[in-house]
């Protein structure tokens, strides 16, 4: 679906660029609403409506469907025209077989003409008159039965001549029929593939009416059992919960999560020393994070319920003490196109240099020592509150992998930035859904 595939690009873009979406942001809200408002107007002028569409649509299907039944009516119009039994077919076949009888007819007239022909010539000098009037009887009769049987076969080859071209023309005209009526169905559904190709892609990209990309503040994502304070050479693992807080079935969820770290300069991004894996309790078996970004989606999560992905993070032993940020956040698309997710919550950590003494292990920044949870900095508060241990998922299956991807500008800007940055998986969406008014103006 193209939706999800923007709405994934759109979340993998924000986790990753947002002081870019941050620098944008002025711009935008400084530009003249009237202005927009008119560009959009122009943009959507002699385009037509939703509704229009859906009309076109179904009076394309209908002419489809009646060019479908017309199909059917002339295939069956011409089987029975190239049938054998057809009228039209055993007409010509009973004027053949007449032109064939007739035709034997005048053979055999011209035969006894012939005959009686030769009985004349053959009479002896001593015939009696009698017997010399009864052969010329019999040649002039013979000769009428010839020219009879003549008459009798041109009518017969006329009949049956115009009885084939009668049945020949029967067929070619419900052949000729039936090709039209194919052409005609083959253009009614050009037609109706074009109306719907129009109303897919206005419902998807064009519909400012349509179900879009919306900020859904009841859908919720926040890191459970995140520690504070986390060190290089350690393995960290949380889970991810996220949780429907809307009225209705949201049919396919996605959770999103992004680290991002720094030296204590501030400057040098260590993002790369962060390693992710996912697992679920219908997955047990831990999985690399995809390198491309590929996102892990919960099918079908109800009005009210929540799932969980367990998370594990590995830390390279050479990453430098510095601090991070983890954001975490959830985009939805349902059956019905309608898509939208929530603003994230980022969870803050100070990140120690691997020790020395394996064995000593100091505390963290805030009096916390590794592995124990620290309290998430939300710019939404998680409906219902969340719990600080991890559980396995015991809702809907998750499958695919987490996003993890680029690299994000320094960690200074990067919490309060994040609420803007993982929104944008929803609000780009929205945007592109907007007949692309920005690019109009």
């Amino acid at each position: 679906m193209k939706i999800r595939r923007i709405l994934a690009t759109a979340v993998a873009a924000a986790v990753t660029t947002p002081v870019i979406l941050l620098s944008a942001t002025p711009a935008l809200a400084a530009a003249d609403p009237s202005a927009a408002s008119r560009a959009q107007q122009q943009s959507e002028q002699g385009k037509p409506s939703i509704e229009e569409l859906e009309k076109a649509a179904a009076k394309a299907q209908q002419a489809y469907d009646d060019a479908v039944a017309a199909d059917k009516a002339a295939r069956t119009v011409l089987d029975a025209a190239l049938s054998d039994d057809a009228p039209l077919t055993v007409a010509a076949k009973n004027a053949r077989d007449e032109a064939a009888t007739a035709a034997t007819a005048k053979e055999n007239a011209d035969t006894a003409l012939a005959d009686a022909e030769a009985a004349l010539a053959a009479l002896p000098g001593t015939a009696s008159a009698e017997e010399k009037a009864a052969a010329e009887t019999a040649v002039a009769d013979a000769k009428a039965a010839a020219s009879a049987a003549q008459d009798a076969k041109t009518a017969a080859d006329e009949k049956a001549a115009t009885a084939i071209r009668v049945s020949d023309d029967a067929r070619v005209a419900a052949a000729r029929a039936y090709f039209q009526v194919q052409n005609a169905k083959d253009e009614a559904l050009k037609g109706k593939e074009a109306a719907d190709k129009a109303l897919a892609d206005a419902r998807d990209d064009t519909d400012p009416d349509g179900p879009g990309c919306v900020f859904e503040n009841k859908l919720t994502t926040v890191a459970i059992g995140l520690p504070s304070t986390i060190e290089a050479a350690s393995t960290t693992d949380f889970s991810l919960r996220v949780t429907n807080g809307t009225d209705r079935t949201l049919d396919t969820v996605t959770p999103h999560v992004r680290f991002h770290a720094t030296d204590k300069s501030g400057h040098h991004v260590t993002d790369d020393a962060f390693h992710l894996q996912w697992s679920t309790a219908a997955s047990p078996a831990w999985r690399n994070v995809a390198a491309d970004g590929g996102t892990g989606s919960i099918s079908a999560l109800k009005a009210g319920a929540h799932a969980d992905m367990k998370l594990r993070l590995k830390v390279d032993a050479d990453a430098p003490a510095g601090n991070g940020v983890a954001f975490v956040a959830g985009s939805y698309v349902n059956d019905d196109t309608s898509c939208g997710g929530n603003l994230s919550t980022d969870h803050a950590f100070d990140l120690l240099a691997a020790p020395k003494d394996s064995g000593s292990r100091p505390g963290g920044a805030d009096g916390t020592t590794p592995g124990k949870s620290a309290p998430p900095t939300t710019h939404n508060s998680p409906q219902g509150g969340a719990s600080t241990t991890p559980i396995d998922s015991a809702g809907p299956a998750i499958t695919g992998t987490l996003a993890s991807t680029g690299a994000s500008p320094a960690l200074p800007r990067l919490a309060a930035l994040s609420g803007a940055a993982l929104v944008l998986g929803a609000g780009a969406v929205v945007m592109t859904r907007r007949r692309k008014a920005g690019s109009a103006s």
